[in-house]
């Protein structure tokens, strides 16, 4: 995320570009004392309850992986953006979750409105708000194995357009028994599978495939770039995809002039299908 800050900062500048609904704050100065991983470490709830997830304080760390996330990189963050003391937490990370596989919070635990669905390792200390609805599953339930395994915290958590909670889960999801057992009983009101395996080879499931903003229908509105999902926008990027991606990449193409024109061929139209305009430097 830190070597990706510049070019993130131009794409959200241009999809937030009305100043009168929307405010964009520079990116924290690249430090290790500031790793910031972003919205997989945050959750916000309806009522404007900010927590933040954090896996170390300044030096320390874990026994097999690092931690990404600092409290000093949160803190800053609340600071900046003036976030309200009253209703911003920070939460430390179990770093038996992080040495498990769970580099970021969005491993082991989902928000959506006023629900938090987690895992009981997933916190040191129990996130504990009254105005949160929390629904924690036990180790018993569901090994921390295998929630990381089935990226099952990775889900979207929706509301539907008759007010109705879904799961959207991927379907590994479905293929892990502990899992699929508990889902089926679990106090949502439906449960959807869906196939992301080509994203989870990458580290990613449901929730990795969009960017969460809390709008009113007028600040939504406000954003004149194509970024919101529609069946037509679906079709598009289909046929781009389709059009650009090469079957297969080698080593050795890495070194092939055609394969920066393609990429960037491929970027320019996808600028124009998002009506993004110009945000690379060779544009």
């Amino acid at each position: 995320r830190s070597i990706e800050a510049k070019q993130t900062s131009r794409v959200l500048r241009t999809i937030f570009a009305d100043e009168n609904h929307f405010a964009h704050h520079d990116p924290l100065p690249a430090s290790a004392l500031l790793g910031d991983e972003g919205a997989a470490n945050h959750m916000r709830f309806a009522d404007g309850t900010e927590a933040f997830v954090f896996g170390r304080e300044g030096s320390d760390s874990t026994t097999r992986f690092p931690a990404r996330q600092t409290r000093q990189a949160c803190e800053a963050i609340a600071r900046l953006h003036q976030l309200n003391p009253v209703n911003t937490f920070f939460v430390r990370q179990n770093p038996v979750a992080i040495d498990a596989g769970a580099f970021h919070n969005d491993v082991v635990a989902v928000s959506h409105g006023q629900t938090l669905f987690y895992h009981e390792k997933a916190f040191i200390q129990p996130l504990e708000l009254a105005s949160v609805n929390s629904i924690c599953v036990r180790e018993e339930e569901i090994s921390l194995a295998d929630a990381i395994l089935s990226y099952m915290f990775n889900s979207q958590l929706v509301t539907l357009g008759d007010g109705t909670m879904s799961l959207v889960a991927p379907t590994e999801c479905e293929t892990t028994p502990a899992v699929r057992d508990y889902l089926h009983h679990a106090p949502f009101d439906s449960i959807r599978f869906v196939d992301v395996r080509q994203s989870m080879r990458n580290g990613g499931g449901p929730a990795c495939l969009r960017l969460r903003v809390m709008m009113t229908e007028e600040e939504r509105t406000a954003v004149r770039a194509n970024v919101f999902f529609t069946p037509t926008l679906h079709e598009q990027l289909i046929a781009w995809v389709n059009k650009h991606y090469r079957e297969a990449l080698s080593s050795s193409d890495l070194s092939d002039p055609k394969l920066l024109d393609e990429s960037r061929a491929a970027l320019d139209e996808l600028t124009r299908i998002l009506s993004l305009g110009s945000i690379y430097d060779f544009q």
